[in-house]
């Protein structure tokens, strides 16, 4: 399945270097998914890193060339100055290590500059990132670790190994992390000074569960998805984002902090206390409305059972205990709400917007094939507290989700310059 572009590296251009270590095959779908996404990816290969793959295959997934050394490109083309690492360093928005052994770590740590890449690495003016990858008592030793320290301390971000297996077959923290991984922390990294840059944003996603036995539960059709992309367009617009879900098994945008719940009642705690300063609340998780009376102990067995009635209590109403603790200490500054509905769209959507105290209501119809519960897709309409209307789709719930986040930014920055 190809990458989906993503709005905030299309036209990005992104340094990737390369050094000699066995995840380096990892380092060729990092720069295919790159490029796949939209950004101009420039691969840089030490000469230990070509021991391992060829230039060539680099050069096969960005369509660019590959530089390997200082004088000259694999491919023989012009560098991009008559000095290469002036050119590549001045043009970038991000140079990237990855994989990053112990040798090129100390090198850099040292301010050594005796390949392409380490003379870029200094001449950079663009963030750089490092992503060791190496043998778990290499990356443990003092000696990496102070360099490690010492390249934090410049301002290099260091993306953190993971524990697993290596070629060796030993055991240990050092393996490079996957693609997914690289790309969510590079979009960490680009949307920094985004549009919601110092904003604290809640999310919540995902349908609630709630438990009839201990095998049963009452639960709805909501995957999360639509929340989880959320969360993803509030960190690419610079936002600390706390992402409360009831989605297990979907991929925890990289940056979030994740608060895992189940229950209803588990998701109206979870919202209240991470909500002091918190600029946004964008409730998009799909809470029941009620729950089993009584949780049976044991597991209920039909042949005791020829019919089975079961009593439902009310659930707790989140977005009205967050508009009474709105209404007592002004946070979250911004709420936003969802109507997924099978009828009188904009009716429903309207009146809920209104009695929630929403700043704004994102509506969708669930009986449309391309929208709604468990697909990739959406179209939605954003209702605002002026009646406003804004149709946006049909389009990935990646690009309904940025949708909503600028709508979100305008309303931080109007209530910022009315002082409220």
């Amino acid at each position: 399945m190809a990458q989906e572009r993503i709005t905030l590296l299309e036209g990005k251009h992104i340094i990737l270097g390369v050094t000699g270590s066995i995840a380096v095959y990892k380092a060729v779908d990092l720069a295919s998914k790159l490029t796949q996404a939209g950004a101009a990816v420039d691969v840089i290969m030490t000469e230990s890193a070509q021991q391992f793959i060829a230039p060539l295959t680099f050069q096969a997934v960005t369509g660019r060339p590959t530089y390997t050394d200082l004088w000259r490109t694999e491919s023989r083309d012009a560098l991009p100055t008559h000095i290469a690492h002036v050119g590549l360093g001045e043009e970038a928005d991000l140079l990237l290590i990855a994989p990053a052994t112990a040798n090129t770590l100390a090198k850099i740590a040292a301010g050594l500059a005796d390949d392409l890449l380490s003379v870029t690495a200094l001449a950079a003016h663009c963030p750089v990132a490092a992503a060791p990858a190496m043998d778990g008592a290499m990356y443990g030793h003092p000696a990496t670790q102070a360099n490690i320290a010492t390249l934090r301390k410049r301002g290099v971000f260091i993306i953190e190994p993971e524990t697993g297996r290596f070629a060796s077959g030993l055991s240990g923290k050092g393996r490079l992390p996957e693609t997914p991984t690289l790309i969510g922390t590079i979009r960490q990294i680009l949307g920094r000074g985004g549009i919601l840059a110092g904003r604290r944003v809640v999310v919540t996603a995902g349908g609630t569960k709630e438990p009839l036995d201990p095998v049963r539960i009452l639960t709805n059709r909501s995957t999360g998805k639509q929340g989880h992309a959320l969360a993803q367009a509030a960190i690419d617009a610079g936002a600390a984002v706390t992402l409360i879900s009831t989605a297990e098994a979907l991929p925890i945008p990289v940056g979030a902090a994740y608060v895992p719940v189940h229950t209803a009642q588990e998701m109206l705690e979870a919202v209240e206390s991470h909500l002091e300063r918190a600029d946004v609340l964008i409730m998009a998780a799909a809470v029941a409305d009620f729950r089993p009376a009584q949780i049976a102990a044991q597991k209920i067995k039909k042949a005791e059972n020829e019919q089975l009635t079961l009593t439902l209590a009310r659930n707790p109403d989140i977005l009205m205990a967050v508009k009474a603790l709105r209404e007592r200490s002004g946070w979250p500054r911004v709420t936003v709400g969802f109507a997924a509905e099978s009828e009188a769209l904009l009716e429903n959507a309207l009146a809920k917007l209104e009695a929630k105290g929403l700043d704004l209501i994102v509506a969708n119809d669930i009986t449309a094939p391309d929208a709604g519960f468990a697909v990739d897709s959406n179209r939605v309409v954003i209702v605002d507290t002026q009646g406003g209307q804004q149709q946006i789709g049909p389009a990935s719930k990646a690009r309904i989700s940025e949708a909503i986040i600028h709508r979100v930014a305008d309303i931080l920055a109007q209530l910022d310059t009315s002082g409220i």
